[in-house]
């Protein structure tokens, strides 16, 4: 029997869809008034600018729609605590044996050299580095093994004058949409090569680094969210104890590394797997942050909605594929149910995502060699089942499960983890779809989800072609 041959009693249907589609608003990136370029320095001479090869020209012109203004938005004006990116630097300076390592943010302001490492750091002006433009417009890493031999850089005053920089290598900062945050380097005053092991190792730092500028500006816009948030008093604490663990962990965990990697001694391979692990924590911190901005522009009605005409049982193959290798390590049967040929008008990367909380949830709370029973159909309207024989959910928390950051206390007292986001932001998928969710679930007996989809279109209403179970795993 399929998910769907009975009609779910938990909850009433929750039909979805605003009254109308707002347009998708954009950020501006146009460039503040009064605003300063970023990585500006005292105006040269055409000789000079030609000497540069007018990268710094270009990277000035760029503006905020290249580099600047997302750093601006992070926070970047050298308003984060520095000792974190010290750490960094230091770090970076003393994997890579250079006597000095910097760590620069884009923005304005007097400060945007937050990470300062070696003898000789603290008297470099980032206004006189010709150096950072070009590793931001090449937004890959720019060795330079003898600054006096390379016209870009030879009559620079840190090269001519003091601390006498010969060797520079650098790798920007770019977050996971693309944009360039700033620039983690180090400088010696020979020249020099870096080895492969050296290189990787800086374009983690830099990874690192990114992570942890996304995590300041979510704590600085944190108090915002929650103050907006009167009406729903009591979530402000939960709100604040799950975020903070699941951020104070990973960056806990990347703390204590980057300090066993500032006392030095480690072999090459221990460093690499090190930074291997702050990487990961990293990439979890990011995830966590992405998710966070969702459920902020799905709440604003912000989020970019692209529907087009897609096949749905292709669509939810998709999601049931990249959750077997997580199902299969918990000895789960997962199941697929899917006619060919069933369409729908959805933005595909939005469904799919909702997708694969649910499928995630299904997993999580399924205890080890469970079941997980997908299906599809189309009888006219669109529907999708997720059925598991987990732990269930008690019929007075049906409800509160569709609220931001709500866990249920089977979930707390079990010690799962999650951050209550996976229904919240797939309940508010299915709004942007105009479809609606509903949940039947049972202690002890488990939980189906059932979202439904409007019917496409005319000319797109094609119904199923055959059907059967498919064993995933």
């Amino acid at each position: 029997m399929t998910p769907g041959a009975r009609e779910p009693s938990g909850r009433a249907e929750r039909p979805r869809g605003p009254d109308r589609q707002e347009e998708p608003r954009r950020p501006e990136r146009g460039r503040a008034p009064g605003d300063t370029r970023a990585w500006a320095e005292e105006p040269q001479s055409p000789e000079r600018q030609e000497a540069l090869g007018g990268v710094r020209a270009r990277a000035e012109e760029m503006g905020p729609g290249g580099v600047r203004a997302e750093a601006e938005d992070l926070g970047a004006g050298g308003t984060l605590a520095e000792p974190d990116f010290s750490a960094l630097a230091e770090s970076a300076a003393r994997i890579c044996e250079a006597p000095i390592g910097l760590v620069g943010l884009m923005g304005v302001g007097e400060r945007r050299l937050t990470g300062r490492a070696g003898d000789g750091a603290l008297t470099l002006d980032e206004r006189a580095l010709s150096f950072f433009p070009c590793t931001v417009q090449g937004r890959a890493l720019l060795e330079v093994p003898d600054a006096s031999a390379d016209e870009r850089f030879r009559e620079d005053p840190v090269v001519t004058g003091e601390p006498g920089v010969r060797f520079y290598a650098g790798v920007p900062m770019i977050d996971g949409r693309g944009h360039t945050l700033g620039v983690v380097c180090v400088m010696d005053h020979r020249p020099r090569e870096l080895s492969d092991g050296q290189r990787e190792a800086l374009r983690s730092l830099a990874g690192s680094a990114v992570a942890l500028l996304g995590m300041y500006h979510y704590a600085r816009g944190a108090d915002r969210v929650i103050h907006g948030l009167q009406e729903v008093q009591e979530l402000k604490s939960h709100f604040l104890s799950t975020v903070n663990h699941e951020l104070r962990t990973p960056l806990t965990s990347i703390r204590g590394y980057l300090q066993v990697l500032r006392e030095g001694g480690l072999d090459s391979a221990t460093q690499q797997r090190f930074l291997r692990v702050i990487e990961r924590n990293s990439n979890h911190i990011l995830g966590l942050i992405d998710e966070l901005l969702l459920v902020a522009s799905l709440n604003a009605r912000t989020a970019v909605f692209t529907p087009e005409l897609v096949d749905l049982t292709a669509l939810v193959r998709r999601a049931v594929d990249d959750a077997a290798a997580e199902a299969r390590r918990r000895k789960h049967t997962l199941r697929l149910h899917a006619p060919e040929g069933v369409t729908a008008w959805a933005d595909p990367r939005r469904l799919q995502h909702a997708l694969g909380h649910l499928l995630n949830n299904a997993m999580k709370f399924t205890p080890d060699g469970g079941a997980i029973e997908v299906a599809v159909s189309a009888d006219p309207a669109r529907r999708i089942w997720v059925r598991d024989t987990g732990i269930g959910i008690p019929p007075q928390d049906t409800e509160k499960v569709f609220d931001d950051f709500y866990r249920t206390p089977q979930a707390e007292e079990r010690g799962i983890g999650g951050t209550g986001m996976g229904l919240p932001v797939v309940d508010k998928i299915v709004q942007l779809h105009g479809g609606s969710i509903r949940i039947d679930s049972e202690l002890g007996k488990g939980t189906t989800v059932r979202i439904t989809l409007p019917v496409p279109p005319s000319g797109g209403s094609a119904g199923p072609r055959g059907g059967g179970g498919d064993p995933v795993s």
